[in-house]
């Protein structure tokens, strides 16, 4: 069975569900997503780098992980279990704020979300699930940054749009 997303406003107010493959047609419908940054304690940022098996954005460093909340499953509640599931744990999350973003991928189709930043800190073993996940790295965010801004056609849109946004808010430091 296809997984239902949830439609959203930019309010963030639910309008209904649709199938996961409607939403990401043409130039996309509006649903509900999150990315989640994880931070080990050297403040290095855990990427991964999207499995070839993906539709969209194959192959492209992301951000820690990225996924789409259940209906009446909370932001959080996903991002626990959708890191176990990518990537074999789970820790404590902290939301942070929400952006809108569309992207096209080629002709194959778009995102288009409401997505939340969360947070969270880990440092044991990885696990990745390579059905989701190719490769991973811990990295330094100036590394990042400077990486960032020379190859930028390697990083998903919206690990782009959300690094540029905390590094404006100050949630980050390099």
């Amino acid at each position: 069975m296809e997984q239902k997303l949830v439609l959203v406003n930019l309010n963030d107010d639910v309008l209904g569900v649709e199938e996961k493959r409607e939403c990401h047609k043409g130039e996309g419908i509006m649903h509900r997503a999150y990315i989640i940054l994880i931070f080990n304690k050297k403040n290095q940022l855990l990427i991964q780098k999207r499995s070839h098996y993906k539709e969209l954005w194959p192959g492209f460093w992301d951000n820690s992980c990225s996924s789409h909340p259940k209906e009446k499953e909370s932001y959080i509640e996903s991002g626990e279990r959708r890191l176990l599931e990518e990537l074999g744990f789970t820790t404590d999350l902290t939301a942070l704020f929400k952006f809108y973003y569309k992207a096209l991928y080629l002709n194959i189709g778009a995102e288009n979300e409401l997505c939340l930043i969360m947070t969270g800190k880990y440092n044991g073993i990885i696990t990745p699930n390579i059905a989701e996940v190719s490769e991973w790295r811990w990295v330094d965010l100036a590394c990042l940054s400077e990486e960032m801004e020379k190859s930028s056609y390697k990083f998903t849109p919206w690990f782009l749009i959300a690094f540029e946004l905390l590094s404006e808010k100050d949630y980050i430091h390099f």
